[in-house]
């Protein structure tokens, strides 16, 4: 499976932004499916998933009641919609993913950076 991030991109705070993550190679339906990010100085967080089977979604307290992740099937990619952006929201995210029930993640796509001013 590669995977290919976009839809990164300067905001106002206040703001949103969707990121997308295509994906080829493979049928996803065993796979679980993330977006992480890092920003300068801290270590890289997961801030979302979602199991491409079933659907099921997780996010992190940072991302709840903000963020959602979502899947097309039929384009084989996965959503991130950020809404209400704040500027500790800046960083570079990336999407990944891992076959069901693998320890970690071992797939990635490359980063895209999300700049949220004040």
């Amino acid at each position: 499976v590669q995977l290919q991030a976009s839809g990164g991109g300067l905001v106002q705070a206040g703001g949103s932004l969707r990121l997308y993550c295509a994906a080829s190679g493979r049928t996803l339906s065993r796979y679980v499916m993330a977006w992480f990010r890092q920003a300068p100085g801290k270590e890289r967080e997961l801030v979302a998933t979602i199991r491409w089977d079933e659907g099921n979604t997780y996010y992190a307290d940072s991302a709840k009641g903000r963020f959602a992740i979502a899947r097309d099937n039929a384009k084989q990619s996965v959503y991130l919609q950020m809404n209400s952006l704040k500027p500790e929201d800046t960083a570079v995210y990336s999407c990944a993913a891992k076959v069901l029930g693998a320890a970690s993640y071992d797939l990635w796509g490359q980063g895209t950076q999300v700049t949220v001013s004040s």
